[in-house]
């Protein structure tokens, strides 16, 4: 059986007690309510991301599909232009007055038909417009109310790892000094056990697996030299005997 000053197993369950709040920030560093809000607000993100690539999309399109439209318009007028100014010019040929009178008339309809299709994309441009703008600004919405989170979570982890950091520090103090195998030892349960290596042996219960131990062990912790690194049969933890100890008193 090893062997450690009483004092250092007393000691140990320091050291337990800071290692179990550094695994409880450890814990918290990760499930911080902003990491879900986060993940939330992604996912939102990403799923208005289509829409918004969509809608720009067909803005775009409606766009080029109006220059397209208002070119169209434009060289009509600019023949139709033309055609009267030779008109009003005059010494253009009877034939040919009339061949540029009946020119006017199939421009103007043309014209007149081509307007209408460019109020047409003017007016599909603007409904789309307007509602390109309110996806922009639900997500404009959607990323400043993430740029918020993501303060409030680096806040949150810089609070808590000033914690962890302190918190190493009273370890460093804390194990100082103690026997070297005992603390091996301990850190080798710790590691098998998902962070309790010792816990207090309460009246006849570990307080580790908090399960109450059979007379024979009880009886054998009994007649062991206070020195003596006891361990639990149940959980194999190591079990420091402490003077009066009370239900609750465990160090993980």
């Amino acid at each position: 059986m090893a062997t450690a000053p009483p004092e250092d197993q007393r000691r140990l369950l320091e050291v337990q007690a800071l290692d179990t709040r550094a695994q409880q920030l450890a814990h918290q560093r990760k499930n911080l309510p902003a990491l879900a809000k986060l993940t939330e607000l992604d996912g939102r993100i990403s799923d208005l991301r289509a829409s918004l690539v969509e809608s720009r999309t067909r803005v775009a399109d409606l766009k080029r599909e109006l220059t397209k439209a208002e070119s169209d318009v434009e060289q009509v007028r600019n023949r139709a232009e033309r055609d009267q100014q030779r008109l009003d010019a005059g010494g253009v040929s009877a034939k040919d007055a009339v061949a540029l009178t009946d020119e006017l008339g199939s421009l103007a309809t043309r014209q007149a038909a081509l307007e209408e299709v460019e109020l047409d994309v003017m007016e599909r441009l603007e409904a789309h417009e307007d509602t390109l703008a309110k996806v922009e600004g639900a997500n404009d919405e959607l990323v400043a109310e993430k740029t918020k989170i993501e303060a409030e979570r680096d806040a949150g982890w810089a609070e808590i790892d000033a914690q962890v950091q302190a918190i190493v520090g009273e370890r460093a103090k804390a194990a100082e000094g103690l026997d070297t195998a005992l603390v091996t030892l301990y850190e080798k349960i710790r590691t098998q056990l998902g962070g309790t290596g010792a816990a207090v042996l309460n009246g006849n219960r570990c307080e580790g697996c908090r399960m109450d131990l059979p007379p024979g062990d009880l009886a054998t912790i009994k007649n062991a030299a206070p020195d003596a690194v006891v361990r639990c049969e149940e959980c194999s933890r190591i079990l420091v005997r402490v003077a009066g100890a009370k239900s609750g008193a465990a160090a993980g």
